[in-house]
């Protein structure tokens, strides 16, 4: 069993995905998407200013670009790839985000 015989919707989703994840990932990576980010965004002004917001953006660019990687990885391959990979998938992106948010709460913090 594939990736492919697991998934539900049209291939073009995936694709979607994986670009919109790039695009995200470029912005973070800019320093200029800091109204991506959940939490700081919506955070207070005196909150706002004990973290670096360009160090912000370019670890939670980072990550996204991690997961970008493999949204894009599952699209081209996904007649390829065995179901089990979604669990390898899973757990890199799990991975990912808890060392995004111990970097966004230790490196990102002004001194």
């Amino acid at each position: 069993m594939t990736i492919r015989d697991i998934t539900n919707g049209p291939e073009w989703i995936l694709w979607g995905v994986g670009i919109l994840c790039i695009l995200m990932s470029a912005l973070l990576l800019s320093g200029r998407g800091a109204w991506l980010i959940a939490g700081y965004n919506t955070s207070p002004k005196e909150k706002k200013s004990r973290y670096d917001e360009k160090k912000l953006c370019r670890v939670s660019g980072g990550g996204m670009a991690v997961i970008s990687i493999f949204v894009f990885i599952m699209a081209l391959w996904d007649e390829v790839l065995p179901a089990g990979f979604m669990y390898v998938f899973l757990g890199i992106t799990l991975l990912v985000t808890i060392i995004m948010l111990i970097l966004m709460n230790t490196y990102c913090r002004k001194h």
